[in-house]
């Protein structure tokens, strides 16, 4: 499945280059796998050869780094291509940054990540060409217009931009759960404010409670954490809440379960000892 078409000047040439001189994108925010839609490229390139040249611009060292075209790059270099067709463009840096993520951001299929990771590129990159403008003065509208300018451009609001742009702030392993689904994007946004560590533990207390935060825990975990007294215990107790959405209960009576636990056992205590006895027994099964 060969990808979209590039925008091609008219004094613009097509070039051969060779593999070895192309370099990645410093910093590419978008992943390069060899996923199915990788092997439908492959067969286009087979069939059909490169039909959208790559875009690089020259560096320094005699190489050049692909602007756009880095799938098509990997695709060629699996089925034994030396040489692809290139259109050189000089761009400057923040330029550069602009023209990869505007041409990346065409692709089908984009993880949130890779949007959250290139939107905020592209709002560095016009934050810097803005400043440069103004000979260093500060504008105090411009991350406003900046962001306004993405929406725009990428068909998000202002404010969905700037979310994607604040789970940027996540830890590797929260930006997982985000990218395969199983936490939801609105409560990633609001677990962002979370410090490194707080995060860490966050992703413990998930694995105790076997489930991701709905958005309204998400906000009180926020809450707890803004105000400086979030604790491990506080996130385990609020996602072991039984959310609204959650109408199958498993209901045990207090007098079935004292018939297991100490008589000073309060019932949030033998919640959590239950918690951890399945969770050992959990892991035996997953082990054997």
């Amino acid at each position: 499945m060969e990808e979209k078409k590039e925008l091609q000047n008219q004094d613009e040439r097509v070039v051969e280059i060779e593999l070895e001189r192309l370099r990645g994108f410093v910093n590419h925010p978008f992943k390069v796998q060899a996923d199915s839609q990788m092997i439908e490229l492959q067969e286009s390139i087979k069939k059909y050869g490169i039909l959208n040249p790559l875009i690089v611009r020259p560096r320094q060292d005699g190489t050049y780094e692909i602007i756009s075209g880095h799938r098509r790059k990997f695709a060629a270099e699996k089925i034994g291509y030396r040489k692809v067709p290139v259109i050189i463009r000089v761009l400057k840096d923040d330029e550069a940054v602009v023209s990869m993520v505007d041409s990346n951001l065409q692709r089908e299929m984009i993880s949130p990540s890779e949007k959250a990771f290139a939107y905020k590129m592209k709002y560095e990159a016009i934050k810097r060409k803005a400043g440069r403008r103004k000979c260093g003065q500060v504008d105090h509208n411009l991350g406003k217009k900046s962001i306004e300018l993405i929406g725009e451009e990428c068909g998000d609001s202002p404010k969905q931009v700037q979310r994607y742009i604040k789970i940027t702030e996540l830890i590797p392993e929260m930006l997982e759960k985000v990218d395969d689904g199983s936490m939801g994007f609105t409560p990633a946004v609001q677990l962002s404010f979370l410090k490194k560590k707080e995060q860490k533990e966050m992703l413990d207390a998930m694995e105790f409670a076997q489930c991701t935060p709905s958005l309204s825990q998400a906000l009180r975990i926020k809450k707890l954490s803004s105000d400086g007294n979030l604790t491990v215990r506080d996130m385990e107790d609020i996602l072991s809440e039984i959310k609204q959405k959650e109408i199958d209960r498993v209901v045990f009576k207090t007098e079935q379960l004292h018939r297991f636990f100490p008589v000073s056992y309060t019932a949030e205590q033998m919640r959590r000892e239950i918690l951890e006895m399945l969770k050992l027994n959990m892991n035996k099964y997953w082990d054997a």
